[in-house]
C-alpha cells in the first residue's frame, strides 16, 4: 500500500491510502478532493496539483499533453514548476509518503 499526504486548497490535510499501479488522480478523486472531469486524458485541468518540492523529481517528467494543458490554465490559476495533472502520475512503491497540495479548481 502507498500512503499519500494531500492538502486541499483550504489547507486541510488528509492521508490517502492507495495501491501501486493506480493513477494518482483516481485516489484523490475518490477522496473527493479533485474532480478529474476528463477521466485521466490530460484534457481538462481539473486534477491540477502542486507536488511538494522534495517529491517533484520522483514523479517523472510532464507529458507533452500535460504541458500544453498546464500552459492553457496559466491565465486562470498559478502554474508552478511543481504543477502536475495528477492523472498523468502512475503510482509505485517509491511514491509512498508522496506529499502534494490540490491546486485551485477552475
Amino acid at each position: 500500500m502507498i500512503n499519500i499526504q494531500v492538502t486541499d486548497a483550504d489547507g486541510v490535510k488528509k492521508e490517502i491510502t492507495t495501491t501501486p499501479g493506480s493513477q494518482l488522480m483516481n485516489s484523490i478523486r475518490d477522496a473527493g478532493m479533485v474532480e478529474g472531469t476528463c477521466g485521466g486524458m490530460a484534457s481538462c485541468g481539473t486534477c491540477h496539483v502542486y507536488i511538494d518540492e522534495d517529491w517533484n523529481a520522483r514523479t517523472g517528467e510532464r507529458t507533452e499533453d500535460e504541458g500544453y494543458m498546464l500552459e492553457s490554465l496559466e491565465e486562470l490559476v498559478e502554474i508552478k514548476p511543481t504543477s502536475r495533472l495528477c492523472c498523468q502520475i502512475i503510482l509505485s512503491e517509491e511514491h509512498n509518503g508522496l506529499s502534494l497540495t490540490v491546486g485551485p479548481q477552475i
